[in-house]
């Protein structure tokens, strides 16, 4: 017979521990339990949470961002109100990722990977993105261009450039995600770069790197010598 949240000791149950000691005591299958709540006549919540973080064991905790309402809800003990409340706190994590990695001004590859890393890192299909800089290189704004695979077609340089013209930027960086992980450039990624690079030349509007993000890494081209 499967032990329940209920029959363990009051130490030791997810909500009670958490209130007694704090969020940061608690593993990440008591933590998802808390959000769970319940799980079913035979199995605790706790057992749910754990064939939940199952499901992606392999990329990690990070594996439950790509989890649909649909792969949720055929979790036994799961269904659509859990699975919502699941979703709800994986974004609201994203959005705390997001605003602690403000950054006001783009002095390297490593403060644009920052700022996009939290919006773009788990995607599960490729964006693109520009990020649109002042002549301090402040952001001005960070918008998705296209979604979907990346290809020149996709890509055109007018979509990317009327954004950059309409808030009067004076450069720009473009970004995409990598759903793999990987953010090794592809041949496609180099050639839509070399093109955005001369539409930049021939607008004065520079595109000064292209930065792919990966699983918590990322490449530059600028810092790779691949725009020069």
């Amino acid at each position: 017979m499967a032990i329940l949240v209920r029959d363990l000791p009051a130490e030791e149950r997810p909500r009670e521990k958490l209130l007694q000691e704090g969020p940061a005591a608690l593993s990440n299958t008591e933590l998802l339990a808390v959000l769970l709540r319940t799980g079913t006549a035979d199995r605790s919540a706790l057992h749910v949470a754990e064939e939940v973080l199952a499901c992606y064991r392999e990329r990690g905790l990070c594996g439950v961002a790509f989890l649909s309402p649909e792969d949720l809800s055929k979790i036994r003990g799961v269904g659509r109100a859990k699975a919502a409340s699941i979703l709800a706190a994986v974004e609201f994590g994203r959005r705390l990722a997001s605003a602690r990695a403000r950054v006001e001004a783009v002095h390297s590859p490593e403060d644009a990977a920052r700022f996009a890393m939290p919006r773009l890192r788990f995607e599960q299909r490729e964006h693109f993105a520009v990020m649109l800089l002042n002549r301090k290189n402040h952001i001005l704004a960070m918008h998705d261009i296209s979604i979907g695979s990346l290809s020149s077609s996709i890509v055109h340089p007018r979509e990317v450039f009327r954004a950059a013209i309409r808030y009067a930027a004076a450069a720009m960086i473009v970004l995409h995600n990598h759903p793999s992980g990987d953010p090794t450039p592809s041949r496609e990624d180099i050639a839509v770069t070399r093109r955005l690079v001369r539409a930049g030349e021939l607008l004065d509007i520079p595109v000064l790197d292209h930065i792919i993000i990966g699983d918590n890494r990322f490449h530059s081209f600028k810092e790779k010598g691949m725009i020069s």
